[in-house]
Protein backbone atom coordinates (compact mmCIF):
# COMPACT_ATOMS: atom_id res chain seq x y z
CA UNK A 1 0.00 0.00 0.00
CA UNK A 2 1.29 3.44 -0.67
CA UNK A 3 2.22 5.99 2.04
CA UNK A 4 0.19 9.18 1.95
CA UNK A 5 3.66 11.27 1.12
CA UNK A 6 3.83 8.76 -1.68
CA UNK A 7 -0.07 9.73 -2.96
CA UNK A 8 0.91 13.43 -2.64
CA UNK A 9 4.15 13.18 -4.64
CA UNK A 10 1.71 11.31 -7.33
CA UNK A 11 -1.28 13.78 -6.91
CA UNK A 12 1.50 17.05 -7.02
CA UNK A 13 2.80 14.97 -10.42
CA UNK A 14 -0.69 15.08 -12.16
CA UNK A 15 -1.10 18.41 -10.77
CA UNK A 16 1.77 19.83 -12.52
CA UNK A 17 1.01 17.99 -15.48
CA UNK A 18 -2.55 19.51 -16.09
CA UNK A 19 -0.98 22.97 -15.40
CA UNK A 20 1.30 22.10 -18.16
CA UNK A 21 -1.40 21.02 -20.58
CA UNK A 22 -3.10 23.84 -19.67
CA UNK A 23 -0.07 26.32 -20.73
CA UNK A 24 0.41 24.13 -23.80
CA UNK A 25 -3.46 24.46 -25.19
CA UNK A 26 -3.30 28.26 -24.57
CA UNK A 27 -0.30 28.85 -26.45
CA UNK A 28 -1.23 26.41 -29.44
CA UNK A 29 -4.58 28.36 -29.86
CA UNK A 30 -3.22 31.99 -29.30
CA UNK A 31 -0.77 30.68 -32.13
CA UNK A 32 -3.31 29.61 -34.48
CA UNK A 33 -5.30 32.12 -33.54
CA UNK A 34 -8.47 29.46 -32.61
CA UNK A 35 -10.81 29.63 -30.05
CA UNK A 36 -11.19 27.12 -27.41
CA UNK A 37 -14.47 25.44 -27.15
CA UNK A 38 -15.91 24.88 -23.83
CA UNK A 39 -19.18 23.98 -21.69
CA UNK A 40 -20.60 25.94 -19.51
CA UNK A 41 -23.64 25.20 -17.58
CA UNK A 42 -24.50 23.18 -20.72
CA UNK A 43 -23.82 25.25 -23.08
CA UNK A 44 -21.10 24.95 -26.02
CA UNK A 45 -19.65 28.68 -26.32
CA UNK A 46 -16.09 29.56 -28.04
CA UNK A 47 -13.52 31.85 -26.27
CA UNK A 48 -10.99 33.90 -27.51
CA UNK A 49 -7.75 32.30 -26.39
CA UNK A 50 -6.80 36.00 -25.34
CA UNK A 51 -9.25 36.05 -22.94
CA UNK A 52 -7.98 33.74 -20.93
CA UNK A 53 -4.88 33.72 -18.67
CA UNK A 54 -1.60 31.68 -19.78
CA UNK A 55 -1.54 29.84 -16.90
CA UNK A 56 -3.56 28.52 -14.28
CA UNK A 57 -2.83 26.67 -11.21
CA UNK A 58 -4.62 23.89 -9.59
CA UNK A 59 -6.00 24.20 -5.36
CA UNK A 60 -4.18 21.21 -4.10
CA UNK A 61 -5.87 19.53 -1.26
CA UNK A 62 -4.53 19.58 1.96
CA UNK A 63 -2.65 16.27 3.12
Amino acid sequence: METKEQLKEERDKIVKGLEEAYRKLVEFKKAKNSPLVVVRNGEIMEIDPNDVPSTILYKRGQG
